[in-house]
């Protein structure tokens, strides 16, 4: 099991850790990391750790078996061995980056109301794929209106639901084709906003600014058909 430090301590840049296996395709599990797994449309992080003797970049991370974190080294550089105490240090301005885009596609789907049927996130870009049968008549209007919910600032959080909770509200999942993962008991939930002010509700694993003012300015790029009743919405930090 790897305790994942980014979803508590998302602005950590550097971390130790100990080496706690090994995997036969060449990754490193680690007993702790502050590297976000591939997952939920968003990228790996990459970065770099450091042991005593010897140092690797690491060029993403994935998911392993069970609760294990894998960091996928550069293609022929050296490993620690196990047990080794290592230094984590992650490459920040890519996952600001991808902080900031996870964010503004959640405010994406509020100022779009409709079901989302897909999503990846990239550095300073972004995309949502919607249930949305035709076009919006406006996209310079949206884009107003998503620079505007940004630029108030509001507070991004978690919390902590149960399975059966989230049973009881099943219109908290706006995603259609991705599910939240089940089986630890509970689910962890993003709101932006806050009591009466809040704005966005919804199961999300990735990692976030804290407010929506780090978010920055932001561009709405094409959108393009990608079926009879799905559009692609792309999004870009301007």
């Amino acid at each position: 099991m790897t305790t994942p430090l980014f979803r508590d301590v998302p602005y950590t840049r550097e971390a130790r850790a100990r080496v706690a296996a090994l995997t036969p395709e060449g990754g490193i599990i680690p007993d702790a990391t502050i590297f976000y797994p591939t997952g939920g449309g968003q990228p790996g992080d990459s970065g770099r750790i450091a042991w005593e003797g010897g140092a690797a970049e690491i060029a993403t991370t994935v998911k392993g078996d069970g609760a294990a974190i894998v960091l996928v080294p550069a293609e022929g550089a050296a490993r620690p061995p196990v047990g080794a105490e290592i230094t984590q240090t992650i490459d920040w301005n890519r996952r600001e980056s991808h902080m900031r885009v996870h964010t503004a596609l959640h405010l994406l789907s509020v100022i779009i109301p409709l079901p989302v049927t897909g999503g990846s996130i990239s550095a300073g870009k972004g995309r949502l794929d919607f249930d949305m049968p035709e076009a919006p008549q406006d996209k310079a209007a949206l884009e107003v209106e998503l620079n505007a919910l940004a630029a108030r600032d509001l507070p991004v959080g978690e919390e902590w639901i149960t399975e059966a909770d989230l049973d009881a509200n099943p219109g908290l999942v706006k995603t259609l084709s991705v599910q939240p993962p089940r089986g630890a008991g509970r689910i962890r939930l993003i709101r932006i906003g806050a009591g009466g002010a809040t704005v966005d509700l919804q199961p999300c694993g990735g990692t976030h600014v804290a407010r929506t003012g780090e978010i920055g300015a932001l561009r709405l790029g094409k959108i393009e058909k990608k079926g009879a009743r799905n559009r692609r919405v792309y999004l870009h930090l301007a």
